[in-house]
C-alpha cells in the first residue's frame, strides 16, 4: 500500500513539476534577474512537499537580514533538501547543485536555463569557474545555497565537508550562513523509493563574516567553524 501512495505522489509530483516548470522556462528570457523564476520555484517547492505530506520548520529567521546577501551552507541527505530550503527561507537563494541532476526531465532543464549554477564535481577548472559564476550571482543581488558535502550522504549521517563554499565566500567577502538540514533523509532516503510523510527541520545560525582573512588556511578554519555549527544541531536519522 505504502509503495502504491508513493507512485501517485511522485506521479502527482511529476504533474505539478511540468506546470511549473514550462511556464517558468517560457518566461526566462524575460527574467534577467531571476526574481519571477525563484517565485515560481519557490511555489512548486511548497507544493510538491505538500503533496508528499511533508512539512518544513525552520528556527533562527530573526538571524538572517532582509535585502542582505549570504552564502547559505548545509549538509545534504535527501533531494528534499532543495525544495525545504526553497520553500522555508524567504530570501532569493541560487541554488549550487551538481551536474548530474540536470538529467532529470524537466527538473534538470528548469535547473540547467535558470539562474542557478552547476557544479562539474570531476573537474577542478570547471568547479571553479561555477564558483566564479556563483560570485557573479551574489554582485547581482542574490544568496547563494551550497551543500557543504558536495553530495547526499549515504547514511544520513554528517560527512566531511569540502572546501570549495568557504572558497566562494573568502573571494565574496559574504557571510556564511550555517543551515542545519534535518529529517531530510527520513523522508527518503538515498536510493530508497518510498516516501515518509512527516516534518524537516531547518536550523539558521548566526551568520560567519567571511572579511576578516584569506587564503587556504582561513578557508579551512571557516570550514571547521561552520561544520562545528552544524555538527552541534545535527539531529542523527531515524530510520537505518
Amino acid at each position: 500500500m505504502k509503495s502504491v501512495i508513493t507512485l501517485i505522489r511522485f506521479t502527482t509530483a511529476v504533474i505539478a513539476t511540468l506546470a511549473f516548470g514550462i511556464p517558468t522556462l517560457l518566461l526566462r528570457p524575460f527574467d534577467r534577474r531571476g526574481k519571477i523564476f525563484h517565485a515560481f520555484g519557490r511555489g512548486w517547492a511548497r507544493t510538491i512537499l505538500w503533496i508528499c505530506g511533508i512539512r518544513v520548520r525552520v528556527q533562527g529567521l530573526e538571524k538572517i537580514e532582509p535585502g542582505v546577501n549570504y552564502i547559505y551552507v548545509s549538509n545534504h541527505a535527501s533531494l528534499f533538501d532543495i525544495p525545504a530550503v526553497m520553500a522555508g527561507v524567504p530570501d532569493q537563494i541560487r541554488i549550487v547543485y551538481k551536474q548530474e541532476l540536470q538529467k532529470i526531465p524537466v527538473f534538470g532543464w528548469v535547473l540547467k536555463y535558470g539562474p542557478y549554477v552547476t557544479i562539474d564535481r570531476e573537474k577542478r577548472f570547471s568547479a571553479m569557474r561555477s564558483l566564479e559564476l556563483a560570485a557573479e550571482r551574489i554582485k547581482r543581488g542574490a544568496s547563494v545555497l551550497l551543500f557543504a558535502e558536495g553530495t547526499r550522504s549515504e547514511d544520513g549521517r554528517l560527512q566531511s565537508f569540502k572546501r570549495g563554499a568557504f572558497s566562494l565566500a573568502a573571494k565574496t567577502d559574504k557571510p556564511i550562513v550555517p543551515l542545519t538540514i534535518n529529517g531530510s533523509y527520513d523522508r527518503r532516503p538515498k536510493g530508497k523509493f518510498l516516501i515518509s510523510p512527516g516534518t524537516i527541520e531547518l536550523v539558521l545560525e548566526n551568520p560567519i563574516p567571511t572579511d576578516e582573512g584569506e587564503g587556504k588556511e582561513y578557508e579551512v578554519s571557516l570550514m571547521n567553524r561552520v561544520a562545528e555549527v552544524i555538527r552541534m544541531h545535527f539531529k542523527e536519522p531515524v530510520t537505518v
